[in-house]
């Protein structure tokens, strides 16, 4: 069978694994001239294949240990998640922990080197031994309070609303790390939904959590990754209930397009339409 069929999108082997490359570790960066950069092309990115964006419960990040670093965590789904963890980072976060410091953990960083410079820093899945090294350097980039540390627990791409939600280990690591070395760290989780709704291109629904103060380093790492995998699965699901419902309420644009010439020509005629109907019906 040919390996671009649909049945060989999803892997669960890790590509460093199944590649059986190494990872060189480079430590996260945060440089202006290249968050300037990254500033103007990420935006572009997303702005030119959805409709809009839309964010909800931001406000809730207001409850977090404002003296400790947050984890954000979400579902990897495809190849946009990256791109639009950087919009909701320094478009949407930025509202609430002013001067945001990116971290990101990325696999096969060897093919993108410059993202250092805004953040990012690589993992490498080919053994547990080869990845400890690069969680443990993923421990001391919690450090200070204005970092915003965004993670996909799953550790690999999964399909769209893909059941159980299954996490890896490295999230309950690093959280219980940085329990011991720093006293806490704040946990949000983060839903994120790719969906048509009304217009001809995709549209981008986030939903932000409460947020969880973690600070008993004698968490059980089992008990807790498995105790985060059954309460984001709730969420998730309870974003896409609501969303199947019609139900918007709390929704904020972070930007919506404006209508093409012929979706303005179609909304004109159809409201044309219902002004001449609802003439019709008064007769």
């Amino acid at each position: 069978m040919s390996s671009d069929t649909p049945q060989h999108m999803y892997c669960a082997v890790p590509p460093t694994k199944l590649r059986n490359r190494e990872e060189k570790l480079r430590e996260a960066k945060n440089v202006p001239f290249w968050h300037f950069i990254g500033d103007i092309v990420f935006p572009r990115m997303v702005e030119s294949r959805f409709y809009s964006l839309m964010y909800k419960n931001l406000e809730r990040l207001e409850n977090r240990d404002k003296s400790k670093a947050t984890i954000f965590y979400a579902p990897h789904n495809n190849w946009w998640d990256g791109v639009l963890a950087y919009n909701i980072v320094y478009r949407i976060i930025k509202k609430v922990i002013k001067k945001p410091r990116f971290r990101f953990m990325i696999e096969e960083m060897n093919r993108f080197p410059l993202f250092q410079y805004i953040g990012c820093f690589p993992i490498n899945k080919k053994s547990p031994q080869a990845s400890m090294k690069f969680l443990q350097y993923s421990v001391t980039t919690l450090k200070d309070p204005d970092i915003v540390f965004w993670i996909f627990p799953q550790g690999i791409i999964r399909p769209p609303h893909y059941r159980p939600e299954i996490f890896q280990s490295g999230l309950a690591y690093i959280a219980k790390e940085a329990v011991k070395r720093y006293g806490g760290v704040n946990l949000v989780p983060v839903a994120i939904n790719y969906t048509f709704l009304r217009q001809d291109r995709p549209e981008i629904l986030v939903e932000f959590g409460e947020p969880k103060i973690i600070n008993d380093p004698k968490l059980n790492r089992k008990e807790f990754t498995h105790g985060l995998e059954r309460e984001f699965e709730e969420f998730l699901d309870k974003q896409q209930k609501e969303i199947s419902s019609a139900n918007f309420e709390g929704y904020h644009y972070l930007f919506k397009q404006k209508l093409k010439w012929w979706r303005y020509i179609e909304q004109k005629l159809k409201t044309k339409g219902l002004k001449n109907k609802q003439i019709i019906d008064l007769k």
